[in-house]
C-alpha cells in the first residue's frame, strides 16, 4: 500500500476556483477561428497534473476555465535520463523539441544549446514573452530563453536574457541581475542600455496602454520568489491582460507567450493542500483572462498543460464538491501523464497521447514554420 505522506481533510469556500472572466459556456461553439494562428499563448501550470485540475474542478460548483477547452490530449513526460522528470527537463522538451536530462536547461542530452520556439519566434519578427509566479530564472521560462548544463546557474541564465531580444519578461529574481556573486556585470544597465525599460511591477505608473510599442519592457515582481497566493500575491492575470495587450501592438506578424503559473508545484512539493487550492484558482482566474483575449481575436492558439505533476495528489473517498479530502503520496514528481487543454486555430493538433516534445513541433506546425530556418 502507497504510503500517505500528508492528509487534509480540505473546505473549499464557494467560488475558490472561479474566474471573473465574463465567458459564457461553450465558448468554442461561438467563434469562428482563423485557419492559423497569428498568436501563441502557453500556459503552463507547474507540477499540474489531472488530479490537480480535477482537485480544481471538484473545488466549486461553477464552471471553471479549464472545462471551456473543446480539445484535451494528454503528453508523456519522461526525461532523456529519467522516467520522473523535472522542470527543467519537461519544459525543455516543450520549448526545444527534444529530450534532456533532469536539470538540464535549454541544451540535449550532450550539452549542446538548442534553439527555442521563443527564439525561433524572435528570428521570424514575432514578438515575445515570459511571465512566471517564481524567479524568471527558474527552469520552466528559462528553458525557453536560456541555455545551461544545470538549472542552478542562475546568474548564468540571467546572461543569457541579453542574449534575446525578448520584448517583455515579468517574474521575480531582480537580484541575478544587479548583484551579482560571479562577476560585477549590472544586467539592468545592460537591458537599459538595449532600450529596455526595467521597473519594479507594483511600483511604477505603467499600463499596457500607456507602454511604448517601440521599448522592451521588463517588470521585477520579487528581488528572489514572489510570495505564494496564499501570502497574497495576485498579479498573474493581472500581468496576463498587460502582456496580452502589450505583445498584441508589438509586432504586426504576431506574438509567442508562455505564463508559468509556478507555485503550484511548490504546494506539491510542501503538501498543502490549501495552498494547492489557492494557486490553482489563481492559475484558473488567469486562463479566464487569456480566453476572454482569444474569443474576441480568433487568431490566437491557446494551449494549457504542464510540465510533470508533483506530489502524488489523490482526492480520497468521502472527498464531495467543494469538500475535499487531499492526500499526497510523495514531496517529490511524479510520473503520470498530463493534460494538454487547447483552443483556437490548429487546436486539434493537440488531441491523443503523444511526447512532450510535441507540444513543440505542434506549436511549429500550427504557426506554419520550419523549424530550421
Amino acid at each position: 500500500m502507497v504510503k500517505i505522506f500528508a492528509t487534509t481533510f480540505l473546505m473549499i469556500f464557494l467560488g475558490a476556483c472561479t474566474s471573473k472572466s465574463s465567458l459564457e459556456f461553450p465558448v468554442s461553439t461561438k467563434v469562428k477561428f482563423a485557419e492559423k494562428p497569428k498568436n501563441i499563448i502557453l500556459l503552463l501550470g507547474d507540477g499540474m497534473g489531472l488530479a490537480q485540475v480535477t482537485a480544481a474542478v471538484y473545488s466549486t460548483y461553477k464552471k471553471t476555465n479549464f472545462e471551456q477547452f473543446p480539445v484535451i490530449g494528454f503528453q508523456k513526460t519522461i526525461a532523456s535520463d529519467n522516467l520522473i522528470t523535472d522542470s527543467a527537463a519537461g519544459a525543455t522538451a516543450m520549448a526545444c523539441g527534444i529530450k534532456t536530462y533532469r536539470n538540464g536547461v535549454g541544451v540535449n542530452p550532450d550539452t549542446i544549446p538548442q534553439q527555442s520556439i521563443l527564439e525561433l519566434a524572435e528570428l521570424k519578427g514575432f514578438a515575445t514573452g515570459l511571465v512566471s509566479t517564481v524567479t524568471i530564472i527558474h527552469a520552466t521560462p528559462a528553458a525557453f530563453i536560456a541555455h545551461q548544463k544545470y538549472r542552478n546557474f542562475y546568474e548564468q541564465i540571467a546572461t543569457d536574457f541579453l542574449k534575446t531580444d525578448i520584448d517583455l519578461f515579468i517574474g521575480g529574481g531582480k537580484k541575478y541581475f544587479d548583484r551579482r556573486d560571479s562577476d560585477e556585470r549590472n544586467l539592468i544597465k545592460e537591458l537599459e542600455q538595449k532600450n529596455y525599460v526595467v521597473a519594479n511591477y507594483f511600483n511604477n505608473n505603467l499600463s499596457s496602454k500607456l507602454m511604448d510599442p517601440n521599448r522592451n519592457f521588463v517588470f521585477f515582481t520579487a528581488d528572489n520568489h514572489p510570495l505564494s497566493k496564499t501570502q497574497g500575491r495576485d498579479y498573474l492575470p493581472k500581468a496576463a491582460k498587460m502582456s496580452i495587450n502589450f505583445l498584441k501592438n508589438r509586432s504586426k506578424n504576431g506574438f509567442f507567450l508562455m505564463m508559468e503559473g509556478s507555485q503550484i508545484d511548490w504546494a506539491g512539493h510542501s503538501n498543502e493542500p490549501i495552498q494547492l487550492i489557492d494557486e490553482l484558482s489563481d492559475f484558473n482566474q488567469t486562463i479566464g483572462v487569456v480566453l476572454d483575449f482569444a474569443m474576441k481575436n480568433q487568431n490566437t492558439l491557446v494551449i494549457v498543460t504542464g510540465d510533470h505533476e508533483t506530489g502524488g495528489l489523490a482526492i480520497n473517498p468521502d472527498s464531495k464538491m467543494k469538500k475535499l479530502d487531499l492526500a499526497f503520496t510523495t514531496n517529490d514528481h511524479t510520473g503520470t501523464m498530463i493534460p494538454v487543454f487547447a483552443i483556437g486555430p490548429k487546436a486539434e493538433l493537440f488531441r491523443g497521447i503523444y511526447d512532450n516534445t510535441e507540444i513543440y513541433s505542434k506549436m511549429i506546425e500550427a504557426y506554419g514554420w520550419n523549424a530550421t530556418n
